[in-house]
Protein backbone atom coordinates (compact mmCIF):
# COMPACT_ATOMS: atom_id res chain seq x y z
CA UNK A 1 0.00 0.00 0.00
CA UNK A 2 1.45 3.33 -1.13
CA UNK A 3 -0.46 6.39 0.09
CA UNK A 4 0.27 10.07 -0.48
CA UNK A 5 -0.76 12.74 2.03
CA UNK A 6 -0.84 15.99 0.06
CA UNK A 7 -1.99 19.59 0.38
CA UNK A 8 -4.94 20.85 -1.65
CA UNK A 9 -4.38 24.58 -1.30
CA UNK A 10 -1.49 26.93 -0.45
CA UNK A 11 0.04 24.73 2.27
CA UNK A 12 -0.45 24.76 6.05
CA UNK A 13 -3.54 22.59 5.69
CA UNK A 14 -2.67 20.28 8.59
CA UNK A 15 -0.74 17.55 6.76
CA UNK A 16 1.65 16.97 9.66
CA UNK A 17 -1.22 16.37 12.06
CA UNK A 18 -2.87 13.89 9.71
CA UNK A 19 0.39 12.06 8.95
CA UNK A 20 0.92 11.73 12.69
CA UNK A 21 -2.66 10.44 13.08
CA UNK A 22 -2.79 8.10 10.08
CA UNK A 23 0.79 6.78 10.33
CA UNK A 24 -0.28 4.44 13.12
CA UNK A 25 -1.28 2.05 10.37
CA UNK A 26 1.91 2.43 8.29
CA UNK A 27 5.44 1.06 8.43
CA UNK A 28 7.29 3.87 6.63
CA UNK A 29 6.74 7.63 6.21
CA UNK A 30 8.72 9.37 3.47
CA UNK A 31 9.20 13.07 2.71
CA UNK A 32 9.74 13.40 -1.03
CA UNK A 33 10.28 17.10 -1.83
CA UNK A 34 11.11 20.50 -0.40
CA UNK A 35 13.35 21.42 2.49
CA UNK A 36 13.09 23.29 5.77
CA UNK A 37 11.02 26.08 4.23
CA UNK A 38 7.80 24.86 5.81
CA UNK A 39 6.81 23.42 9.13
CA UNK A 40 4.48 20.65 10.20
CA UNK A 41 3.07 21.24 13.68
CA UNK A 42 2.10 18.11 15.57
CA UNK A 43 0.51 17.98 19.02
CA UNK A 44 0.08 14.65 20.77
CA UNK A 45 0.45 13.10 24.22
CA UNK A 46 4.22 13.64 24.02
CA UNK A 47 3.95 17.40 23.56
CA UNK A 48 4.05 19.96 20.75
CA UNK A 49 6.52 19.47 17.92
CA UNK A 50 7.41 21.62 14.91
CA UNK A 51 9.03 19.52 12.20
CA UNK A 52 10.74 21.18 9.24
CA UNK A 53 12.73 18.35 7.65
CA UNK A 54 11.89 15.21 9.60
CA UNK A 55 8.75 13.32 8.55
CA UNK A 56 5.86 13.50 11.00
CA UNK A 57 6.08 9.73 11.45
CA UNK A 58 9.21 10.28 13.56
CA UNK A 59 6.91 10.63 16.58
CA UNK A 60 5.80 6.99 16.28
CA UNK A 61 8.33 4.48 17.60
CA UNK A 62 7.54 1.70 15.12
CA UNK A 63 7.67 3.84 11.98
CA UNK A 64 10.75 4.15 9.75
CA UNK A 65 11.19 7.69 8.41
CA UNK A 66 12.76 8.55 5.08
CA UNK A 67 14.15 11.73 3.52
CA UNK A 68 13.88 11.10 -0.21
CA UNK A 69 16.09 12.16 -3.13
CA UNK A 70 13.63 14.87 -4.17
CA UNK A 71 14.41 16.81 -0.99
CA UNK A 72 16.96 19.55 -0.34
CA UNK A 73 18.49 19.14 3.11
CA UNK A 74 20.01 21.85 5.26
CA UNK A 75 22.38 19.60 7.22
CA UNK A 76 22.89 22.13 10.02
CA UNK A 77 19.15 22.53 10.47
CA UNK A 78 18.64 18.76 10.34
CA UNK A 79 21.21 17.98 13.03
CA UNK A 80 19.72 20.69 15.26
CA UNK A 81 16.16 19.47 14.64
CA UNK A 82 17.20 15.94 15.54
CA UNK A 83 18.80 17.28 18.71
CA UNK A 84 15.65 19.15 19.75
CA UNK A 85 13.53 16.04 19.33
CA UNK A 86 15.97 13.88 21.25
CA UNK A 87 15.78 16.38 24.12
CA UNK A 88 12.03 15.68 24.21
CA UNK A 89 12.61 11.94 24.36
CA UNK A 90 12.14 11.07 20.67
CA UNK A 91 14.36 8.20 19.56
CA UNK A 92 16.26 8.86 16.33
CA UNK A 93 18.66 6.19 15.06
CA UNK A 94 19.76 4.84 11.66
CA UNK A 95 17.08 2.19 12.16
CA UNK A 96 14.18 4.65 12.16
CA UNK A 97 15.64 7.49 10.05
CA UNK A 98 17.12 6.98 6.61
CA UNK A 99 18.42 9.71 4.31
CA UNK A 100 18.74 9.33 0.54
CA UNK A 101 22.26 9.48 -0.82
CA UNK A 102 20.79 11.38 -3.79
CA UNK A 103 19.15 14.19 -1.77
CA UNK A 104 20.79 17.58 -2.32
CA UNK A 105 22.49 19.59 0.44
CA UNK A 106 21.30 23.15 1.09
CA UNK A 107 24.45 25.20 1.75
CA UNK A 108 24.83 28.49 3.68
CA UNK A 109 25.51 30.32 0.43
CA UNK A 110 22.10 29.21 -0.85
CA UNK A 111 20.46 30.88 2.14
CA UNK A 112 22.63 33.96 1.56
CA UNK A 113 21.63 34.17 -2.10
CA UNK A 114 17.96 33.76 -1.22
CA UNK A 115 18.17 36.72 1.16
CA UNK A 116 20.20 38.87 -1.23
CA UNK A 117 17.72 38.34 -4.05
CA UNK A 118 14.67 39.09 -1.90
CA UNK A 119 16.35 42.31 -0.76
CA UNK A 120 17.18 43.24 -4.36
CA UNK A 121 13.58 42.65 -5.41
CA UNK A 122 12.25 44.79 -2.53
CA UNK A 123 8.53 45.40 -3.16
CA UNK A 124 8.56 42.86 -6.02
CA UNK A 125 9.78 40.02 -3.77
CA UNK A 126 8.33 36.50 -4.07
CA UNK A 127 7.78 36.11 -0.33
CA UNK A 128 10.54 33.55 0.09
CA UNK A 129 11.08 31.93 3.49
CA UNK A 130 14.78 32.80 2.99
CA UNK A 131 15.83 29.22 3.62
CA UNK A 132 17.77 28.91 0.34
CA UNK A 133 15.27 26.68 -1.43
CA UNK A 134 15.15 28.31 -4.88
CA UNK A 135 18.96 28.71 -5.11
CA UNK A 136 19.67 25.11 -4.10
CA UNK A 137 17.12 23.68 -6.54
CA UNK A 138 18.66 25.93 -9.21
CA UNK A 139 22.08 24.47 -8.46
CA UNK A 140 20.65 20.95 -8.56
CA UNK A 141 19.41 21.43 -12.10
CA UNK A 142 22.63 23.17 -13.11
CA UNK A 143 24.44 20.08 -11.76
CA UNK A 144 26.49 22.17 -9.37
CA UNK A 145 25.05 20.92 -6.06
CA UNK A 146 26.44 18.61 -3.39
CA UNK A 147 24.48 15.46 -2.60
CA UNK A 148 24.20 13.61 0.68
CA UNK A 149 26.00 10.57 -0.74
CA UNK A 150 29.10 12.69 -1.23
CA UNK A 151 29.44 12.89 2.55
CA UNK A 152 30.46 9.23 2.33
CA UNK A 153 33.17 10.12 -0.21
CA UNK A 154 34.51 13.36 1.21
CA UNK A 155 37.79 13.45 -0.69
CA UNK A 156 35.89 13.67 -3.94
CA UNK A 157 33.50 16.21 -2.47
CA UNK A 158 36.19 18.50 -1.12
CA UNK A 159 37.93 18.43 -4.48
CA UNK A 160 34.78 19.97 -6.01
CA UNK A 161 34.39 22.71 -3.41
CA UNK A 162 36.98 25.11 -4.80
CA UNK A 163 35.48 25.11 -8.30
CA UNK A 164 31.90 25.48 -7.07
CA UNK A 165 32.79 28.29 -4.65
CA UNK A 166 34.67 30.10 -7.42
CA UNK A 167 31.61 29.78 -9.66
CA UNK A 168 29.23 30.88 -6.91
CA UNK A 169 31.31 33.98 -6.14
CA UNK A 170 30.72 35.21 -9.68
CA UNK A 171 27.20 35.94 -8.45
CA UNK A 172 27.66 36.56 -4.72
CA UNK A 173 30.69 38.85 -4.96
CA UNK A 174 30.50 39.91 -8.60
CA UNK A 175 26.75 40.38 -8.95
CA UNK A 176 25.50 41.22 -5.47
CA UNK A 177 28.81 42.81 -4.37
CA UNK A 178 28.76 40.78 -1.17
CA UNK A 179 31.77 39.44 0.71
CA UNK A 180 33.04 36.35 -1.17
CA UNK A 181 32.25 32.84 0.00
CA UNK A 182 35.21 31.07 1.59
CA UNK A 183 36.37 27.68 0.32
CA UNK A 184 37.80 26.81 3.73
CA UNK A 185 34.59 27.75 5.57
CA UNK A 186 32.55 25.71 3.09
CA UNK A 187 34.67 22.62 3.70
CA UNK A 188 34.50 23.12 7.46
CA UNK A 189 30.71 23.40 7.26
CA UNK A 190 30.43 20.11 5.39
CA UNK A 191 32.73 18.42 7.91
CA UNK A 192 30.98 19.81 10.98
CA UNK A 193 27.39 19.04 10.02
CA UNK A 194 27.91 16.21 7.56
CA UNK A 195 29.88 13.89 9.84
CA UNK A 196 27.00 13.24 12.33
CA UNK A 197 24.68 12.21 9.47
CA UNK A 198 26.88 9.65 7.70
CA UNK A 199 25.33 6.60 9.36
CA UNK A 200 21.85 7.61 8.17
CA UNK A 201 22.70 7.89 4.46
CA UNK A 202 21.77 4.99 2.17
CA UNK A 203 20.23 3.94 -1.14
CA UNK A 204 16.61 4.85 -0.45
CA UNK A 205 15.34 3.49 -3.77
CA UNK A 206 16.65 0.03 -2.92
CA UNK A 207 15.33 0.24 0.63
CA UNK A 208 11.80 1.27 -0.39
CA UNK A 209 11.58 -1.24 -3.22
CA UNK A 210 12.54 -4.06 -0.86
CA UNK A 211 10.05 -2.76 1.71
CA UNK A 212 7.30 -2.70 -0.91
CA UNK A 213 8.10 -6.28 -1.98
CA UNK A 214 7.88 -7.32 1.66
CA UNK A 215 4.36 -5.87 1.85
CA UNK A 216 5.20 -2.84 3.98
CA UNK A 217 2.75 0.07 4.00
CA UNK A 218 4.41 3.28 2.83
CA UNK A 219 3.11 6.81 3.33
CA UNK A 220 4.44 9.77 1.36
CA UNK A 221 4.31 13.12 3.17
CA UNK A 222 4.15 16.26 1.03
CA UNK A 223 5.19 19.75 1.96
CA UNK A 224 3.06 22.78 0.99
CA UNK A 225 0.08 22.40 -1.33
CA UNK A 226 -0.97 22.17 -4.96
CA UNK A 227 -1.15 25.96 -5.37
CA UNK A 228 2.54 26.25 -4.44
CA UNK A 229 3.65 23.60 -6.92
CA UNK A 230 6.38 24.74 -9.31
CA UNK A 231 4.39 23.67 -12.39
CA UNK A 232 0.73 23.90 -11.39
CA UNK A 233 0.77 26.57 -8.67
CA UNK A 234 0.51 30.37 -8.70
CA UNK A 235 3.88 30.75 -10.46
CA UNK A 236 6.19 32.54 -9.76
CA UNK A 237 4.87 32.71 -6.19
CA UNK A 238 5.44 29.01 -5.68
CA UNK A 239 7.91 26.69 -4.07
CA UNK A 240 10.73 25.33 -6.24
CA UNK A 241 9.70 21.67 -6.07
CA UNK A 242 6.78 19.51 -7.10
CA UNK A 243 4.21 19.27 -4.31
CA UNK A 244 1.96 17.04 -6.41
CA UNK A 245 1.04 13.52 -5.23
CA UNK A 246 1.96 12.01 -8.59
CA UNK A 247 5.56 13.12 -7.96
CA UNK A 248 5.73 11.24 -4.64
CA UNK A 249 7.19 7.95 -5.95
CA UNK A 250 9.75 9.88 -8.02
CA UNK A 251 10.79 12.18 -5.20
CA UNK A 252 10.95 9.23 -2.84
CA UNK A 253 13.32 7.31 -5.09
CA UNK A 254 10.91 4.69 -6.43
CA UNK A 255 9.73 5.95 -9.84
CA UNK A 256 8.84 2.36 -10.75
CA UNK A 257 6.09 2.21 -8.12
CA UNK A 258 2.55 3.60 -8.36
CA UNK A 259 0.38 5.19 -5.71
CA UNK A 260 -2.59 3.24 -4.41
CA UNK A 261 -4.25 6.23 -2.79
CA UNK A 262 -3.98 10.03 -2.65
CA UNK A 263 -5.42 11.66 0.46
CA UNK A 264 -5.84 15.41 0.14
CA UNK A 265 -5.77 17.69 3.17
CA UNK A 266 -7.63 20.98 3.12
CA UNK A 267 -8.87 23.43 5.73
CA UNK A 268 -12.50 24.30 6.35
CA UNK A 269 -11.45 27.84 5.34
CA UNK A 270 -8.49 29.31 3.41
CA UNK A 271 -5.05 30.42 4.59
CA UNK A 272 -1.91 31.44 2.76
CA UNK A 273 1.62 32.35 3.82
CA UNK A 274 3.69 34.49 1.49
CA UNK A 275 3.14 36.62 -1.57
CA UNK A 276 1.02 36.05 -4.64
CA UNK A 277 -2.64 36.22 -5.68
CA UNK A 278 -5.19 35.05 -3.11
CA UNK A 279 -8.61 35.83 -4.53
CA UNK A 280 -10.79 35.03 -1.52
CA UNK A 281 -8.59 36.92 0.97
CA UNK A 282 -10.16 38.69 3.92
CA UNK A 283 -8.83 42.05 5.12
CA UNK A 284 -9.26 44.21 8.21
CA UNK A 285 -11.53 43.01 11.01
CA UNK A 286 -12.77 40.00 9.06
CA UNK A 287 -9.19 38.79 8.61
CA UNK A 288 -8.24 39.46 12.23
CA UNK A 289 -11.24 37.52 13.54
CA UNK A 290 -10.47 34.42 11.46
CA UNK A 291 -6.69 34.64 12.00
CA UNK A 292 -7.09 34.92 15.76
CA UNK A 293 -9.60 32.07 15.91
CA UNK A 294 -7.37 29.78 13.84
CA UNK A 295 -3.99 30.79 15.29
CA UNK A 296 -2.84 31.41 11.76
CA UNK A 297 0.90 31.98 11.99
CA UNK A 298 3.52 30.09 9.96
CA UNK A 299 5.17 27.11 11.74
CA UNK A 300 8.53 27.67 10.02
CA UNK A 301 8.63 31.48 9.98
CA UNK A 302 6.06 32.75 12.47
CA UNK A 303 4.63 35.01 9.77
CA UNK A 304 0.91 35.91 10.05
CA UNK A 305 -0.97 33.93 7.46
CA UNK A 306 -3.33 35.57 5.05
CA UNK A 307 -6.80 34.15 5.57
CA UNK A 308 -10.19 33.96 3.89
CA UNK A 309 -13.27 31.77 3.54
CA UNK A 310 -13.27 28.36 1.89
CA UNK A 311 -12.47 28.78 -1.81
CA UNK A 312 -14.36 26.33 -4.01
CA UNK A 313 -12.56 27.36 -7.21
CA UNK A 314 -9.04 26.96 -5.82
CA UNK A 315 -9.89 23.82 -3.83
CA UNK A 316 -11.54 22.05 -6.76
CA UNK A 317 -8.42 22.77 -8.83
CA UNK A 318 -6.18 21.50 -6.04
CA UNK A 319 -8.21 18.30 -5.71
CA UNK A 320 -7.82 17.69 -9.44
CA UNK A 321 -4.08 18.39 -9.41
CA UNK A 322 -3.56 16.02 -6.50
CA UNK A 323 -5.77 13.31 -7.93
CA UNK A 324 -7.27 13.08 -4.45
CA UNK A 325 -9.27 9.91 -3.82
CA UNK A 326 -10.52 11.28 -0.52
CA UNK A 327 -10.28 14.44 1.57
CA UNK A 328 -9.56 15.30 5.19
CA UNK A 329 -11.17 18.59 6.22
CA UNK A 330 -9.17 20.21 9.03
CA UNK A 331 -9.80 23.01 11.55
CA UNK A 332 -13.57 22.71 11.27
CA UNK A 333 -13.80 23.82 14.90
CA UNK A 334 -12.42 27.28 14.02
CA UNK A 335 -15.62 28.14 12.15
CA UNK A 336 -17.61 27.73 15.38
CA UNK A 337 -17.18 31.49 15.96
CA UNK A 338 -19.56 32.26 13.06
CA UNK A 339 -23.34 32.30 12.96
CA UNK A 340 -23.20 32.38 9.17
CA UNK A 341 -20.22 31.12 7.19
CA UNK A 342 -19.08 32.68 3.94
CA UNK A 343 -17.84 30.52 1.07
CA UNK A 344 -16.17 31.71 -2.12
CA UNK A 345 -18.10 29.78 -4.76
CA UNK A 346 -16.84 31.45 -7.96
CA UNK A 347 -14.61 34.21 -9.32
CA UNK A 348 -15.57 37.24 -11.38
CA UNK A 349 -12.99 37.78 -14.13
CA UNK A 350 -13.36 40.79 -16.41
CA UNK A 351 -17.11 40.86 -15.79
CA UNK A 352 -17.61 37.11 -16.34
CA UNK A 353 -18.38 34.54 -13.61
CA UNK A 354 -15.92 31.64 -13.76
CA UNK A 355 -15.75 28.38 -11.82
CA UNK A 356 -12.45 27.03 -13.15
CA UNK A 357 -9.12 28.16 -11.70
CA UNK A 358 -7.52 30.48 -14.29
CA UNK A 359 -3.94 31.01 -15.47
CA UNK A 360 -2.05 32.63 -12.55
CA UNK A 361 -1.59 36.00 -14.27
CA UNK A 362 -5.37 36.37 -14.48
CA UNK A 363 -5.86 35.86 -10.74
CA UNK A 364 -4.95 39.48 -9.99
CA UNK A 365 -8.02 40.54 -11.98
CA UNK A 366 -10.33 38.08 -10.23
CA UNK A 367 -12.87 39.06 -7.58
CA UNK A 368 -14.47 36.57 -5.18
CA UNK A 369 -18.14 35.65 -5.38
CA UNK A 370 -19.43 34.80 -1.90
CA UNK A 371 -22.36 32.79 -0.63
CA UNK A 372 -23.38 32.24 2.98
CA UNK A 373 -24.32 28.98 4.67
CA UNK A 374 -25.74 28.57 8.16
CA UNK A 375 -23.16 28.04 10.90
CA UNK A 376 -23.47 26.05 14.13
CA UNK A 377 -22.08 28.71 16.48
CA UNK A 378 -21.22 26.22 19.22
CA UNK A 379 -17.97 24.62 20.36
CA UNK A 380 -17.32 21.31 18.56
CA UNK A 381 -13.71 20.82 19.68
CA UNK A 382 -14.68 18.03 22.10
CA UNK A 383 -16.64 16.05 19.54
CA UNK A 384 -15.08 12.69 18.65
CA UNK A 385 -17.91 10.98 16.77
CA UNK A 386 -19.92 12.01 13.73
CA UNK A 387 -23.12 11.77 15.76
CA UNK A 388 -21.81 14.42 18.18
CA UNK A 389 -21.48 17.09 15.49
CA UNK A 390 -24.32 19.63 15.14
CA UNK A 391 -26.58 19.26 12.12
CA UNK A 392 -25.27 22.54 10.69
CA UNK A 393 -21.67 21.29 10.86
CA UNK A 394 -22.65 18.09 9.04
CA UNK A 395 -24.54 20.21 6.50
CA UNK A 396 -21.41 22.33 5.93
CA UNK A 397 -19.31 19.20 5.35
CA UNK A 398 -21.88 17.86 2.89
CA UNK A 399 -21.99 21.25 1.17
CA UNK A 400 -18.20 21.22 0.66
CA UNK A 401 -18.37 17.65 -0.63
CA UNK A 402 -21.03 18.59 -3.16
CA UNK A 403 -19.49 21.82 -4.49
CA UNK A 404 -16.01 20.25 -4.76
CA UNK A 405 -17.19 16.81 -5.95
CA UNK A 406 -14.99 15.18 -3.32
CA UNK A 407 -15.41 12.52 -0.66
CA UNK A 408 -14.60 13.80 2.84
CA UNK A 409 -13.64 10.86 5.04
CA UNK A 410 -12.27 12.64 8.13
CA UNK A 411 -12.66 16.01 9.82
CA UNK A 412 -10.29 17.50 12.40
CA UNK A 413 -11.78 19.58 15.21
CA UNK A 414 -8.67 20.40 17.22
CA UNK A 415 -4.89 20.25 17.31
CA UNK A 416 -4.64 17.13 19.48
CA UNK A 417 -3.91 13.73 17.95
CA UNK A 418 -7.34 12.33 18.88
CA UNK A 419 -9.29 15.39 17.69
CA UNK A 420 -10.20 13.66 14.43
CA UNK A 421 -13.61 12.31 13.49
CA UNK A 422 -13.98 9.50 11.00
CA UNK A 423 -17.00 10.12 8.80
CA UNK A 424 -16.89 7.12 6.46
Amino acid sequence: MLTSICGINWGDEGKGKMVDFLSEGYDIVCRYQGGNNAGHTVINERGKFILNLLPSGILRENVVNVLGPGMVIDIKHLTEEMGRLREKGVKITPENLKISDRAVITMPYHVLMDCLEEERLADKKFGSTRRGIAPVYSDKYMKKAFRMGELLHTNLMYARVKDIVEWKNLTVAGGYHHEPISTEETINYLKTYGEPLKDYICDIGLYLNNANKAGKKIMFEAQLGALRDIDFGIYPYTSSSSTIAAYAPIGAGVPNLKLDKSIGIMKAYSSCVGEGPFTAEYFGEAAEKLRAAGGEYGAATGRPRRVGPFDVVASSYGIRCQGADEIVLTKLDILSVYEDIEVCTAYELDGQIIHDFPYPDALNRCKPVFEKVKGWHTDISKCRKKEELPKEALDYIKYIEDVCSCNITYVAVGAERDAVIKLK
